[in-house]
């Protein structure tokens, strides 16, 4: 660290820099109050001995002035002839701690060592704090992803319920902290449950909490995730595999805006924004008997689907990027830089894992390549080759020249209907407005290629 000493005893200076200099620090040292000011005006200090007593501007002076130029210097004030009530007004006036004359070398290196651990436990902090934001950021210049933040700017700041869909590893959760982020409710906690983690049997407990003694092995009480939530945001992901009775009673809460504790006969009132999350169509479980309808239509007041990363494959030089810096952040390493071709074939590649995926692949390459640069070769051994996406889609409209026009243009309309079922998970309504056709006939012609029943 860097340190300054201030006395106008040139032995003191002497044999104190002598002492910090073993312990590996760079010392400067000054004979006054206003040579240290000058200095500090100067110079960055991380901790500074000063002088109580010296001619002209002494230490408690000085002090003020010197934090006002550095207010973060922990600076110790020393004297041989203070009373406890000038050790008092130096606290006061921002001095770090007091020590007396002479001065101990244990003590010194001792609290030195003290505020070298603080340092680096702050700086771990902002880098854990840095590392946090870039896992919560959202990356994309594209069109998908300017219409997604669009929606959520003009969704956010209202109290509608929000019903997040889209495949796996596409970002929902990543969606759901953003609105969060955006709406009245951002100083509250931010609080989710992965439905599809948690037996159905235990949902009920984890969402309202449980009273001391409602079943065996409660043997104090606990609050749930409504109340954990409070002011703030609940998501709800992966709904769609919330167990029917969990389904029935969390509609009663909503509906009547206050739950029960697991083993209480005391009602509690909640004031949280629920957003649901799923990678399932709940239109199709719906009809399947696995989803209530009437539960569909109080979480679904604003539906926002995430695209797929094969939708905004051009945003995946951005997140490459990004991605590089919060590994070498994640493990102090120097950041990998990756070549335009190495691009170039991630972008071809069809990613049905989504950006999840392309995480980990990322991980799996900053940690294994030797280079510094990621080449197209060290993909190609990840990946294999990709087929080229406009390859692959020619290959799948490909039909036979010799059958009548009529034929291939039926070969051609199923599917392309495939792949907007899809892409919408079967949703009919919007795959009919992707398509700019009537839903009746939609209809039809689903059945008739029997893509669905």
């Amino acid at each position: 660290m860097r340190i300054l000493v201030v006395d106008d005893d040139k032995n003191i200076c002497d044999s104190l820099s002598w002492i910090l200099k073993q312990e590996g620090h760079i010392v400067s040292t000054c004979s006054s109050g206003e040579a240290a000011l000058k200095t500090t005006e100067n110079e960055p200090f991380d901790v500074a001995f000063m002088d109580l007593m010296m001619p002209g501007m002494g230490g408690l002076n000085a002090l003020p002035k010197i934090l006002t130029t550095q207010p973060q210097l922990k600076i110790f004030m020393i004297s041989g002839q203070a009373d406890i009530s000038t050790a008092v007004r130096a606290t006061k006036l921002g001095a770090y701690d007091f020590l007396e004359k002479p001065l101990n070398p244990e003590k010194v290196i001792l609290e030195i060592k003290k505020i070298r651990e603080q340092q680096n436990a702050k700086s771990e902090i902002i880098q854990l704090k840095k590392l946090v934001d870039l896992n919560y950021q959202m990356i994309g210049d594209s069109l998908p992803m300017q219409h997604l933040r669009d929606i959520i700017q003009q969704a956010a700041p209202s109290e509608g319920r929000i019903l997040i869909y889209g495949e796996n590893g596409t970002g929902k959760e990543l969606v759901a902290r953003e609105i969060h982020k955006k709406s009245n409710r951002s100083k509250g906690p931010f609080v989710q449950l992965n439905c599809a983690a948690i037996p159905g049997e235990l949902i009920e407990s984890e969402l309202f909490g449980y009273e001391k003694g409602a079943f065996t092995g409660a043997h104090r009480k606990k609050q749930g995730l409504f109340e954990q939530a409070e002011d703030g945001t609940l998501l709800l992901d992966e709904i769609g595999d919330m167990a029917l009775e969990t389904q029935a009673k969390l509609l009663r809460v909503l509906q009547e805006n206050e739950f029960y504790r697991v083993g209480s006969t005391s009602p509690q009132k909640f004031d949280i924004r629920i957003i649901s999350a799923t990678n399932k169509d709940l239109l199709q479980e719906i009809e399947k008997g696995n989803f209530r309808q009437d539960l569909y239509f109080r979480l679904n007041v604003i539906p926002i689907r995430v695209p797929t990363l094969r939708e905004h494959a051009q945003d995946i030089p951005q997140l490459v990027r990004h991605f590089l810096t919060a590994y070498s952040m994640k493990n102090g390493k120097k950041q990998k830089t990756m070549t335009r071709d190495a691009e170039l074939l991630l972008q071809q590649y069809q990613w049905p894992g989504n950006i999840r995926e392309l995480k980990n692949i990322l991980e799996r390459l900053a940690i294994m390549t030797k280079t510094e640069k990621i080449s197209r070769h060290d993909v190609e051994m990840v990946l294999g080759t990709p087929e080229p996406a406009e390859t692959k889609e020619m290959n799948s409209l490909s039909t036979d020249d010799s059958l009548p026009l009529k034929e291939q243009i039926t070969h051609f309309e199923k599917i392309l209907l495939e792949k907007a079922y899809m892409k919408y998970h079967g949703n009919v309504t919007h795959i009919a407005a992707a398509l700019e056709t009537d839903r009746a006939n939609l209809h039809k012609k689903l059945k008739k290629y029997g893509i669905k029943t």
